[in-house]
């Protein structure tokens, strides 16, 4: 698979197989973002992999899924994911361009996974708080987001849509995914 193909099926997955994640595939996965671009190379970025049964469970109690379909999107028991990658940055970089690097890096995470059969929810609504303490991160750190990640049970769809954003259930329970057509969002030469 190509990256552009990997970048056009890539969707983001709330249900995941209960088949255990390879530590070479997550490891894999924070090197992708460990190489990723990073203002002035200052690097503030730093990964919390989770496979721990009890503090995945702790971790999913912290974090919010699917605000356009809650609670149908909330992993179900058998759902729920497999491993998770807290992504942190040490605050005393000081950079303001660390959500750019932050955008960067889980880009590659999310793109490495799919490349190697994962799907993944990047997930920022979360008790930052909670984890922080759960996670036993310290005071010169901030936590940003985790990334819920296993074996993809569900193939989300995309669709064309300029008019609507919000994903839903279709019928069949399929996730569809609307995105604004190119030709909207694609001016050439002048606005």
């Amino acid at each position: 698979m190509s990256i552009y193909e990997a970048i056009l099926k890539r969707r983001t997955v709330r249900k995941f197989k209960q088949v255990v994640v390879a530590d070479s595939l997550l490891e894999k996965m924070v090197n992708a973002a460990r190489v990723s671009p990073s203002a002035a190379n200052l690097q503030p970025l730093e990964y919390i992999v989770v496979r721990d049964k009890e503090l995945k469970e702790d971790i999913f109690k912290n974090v919010k899924w699917a605000a356009y379909i809650a609670p149908q999107g909330t992993p179900k028991e058998g759902e729920k994911p497999m491993a998770y990658i807290a992504v942190v940055f040490n605050s005393k970089v000081g950079s303001a361009f660390v959500p750019y690097d932050l955008g960067a890096a889980v880009m590659a995470m999310l793109l490495t996974a799919w490349e190697e059969g994962l799907g993944c929810c990047w997930i920022k609504a979360c008790d930052k708080i909670a984890l922080k303490k759960l996670l036993k991160i310290p005071a010169t750190h901030e936590i940003d987001s985790v990334i819920a990640l296993g074996c993809r049970a569900e193939t989300p769809e995309m669709e064309e849509s300029d008019t609507n954003i919000k994903y839903y259930l279709n019928p069949e329970g399929v996730l569809r995914v609307p995105k604004k057509r190119a030709q909207t969002l694609t001016h050439w030469e002048q606005f």
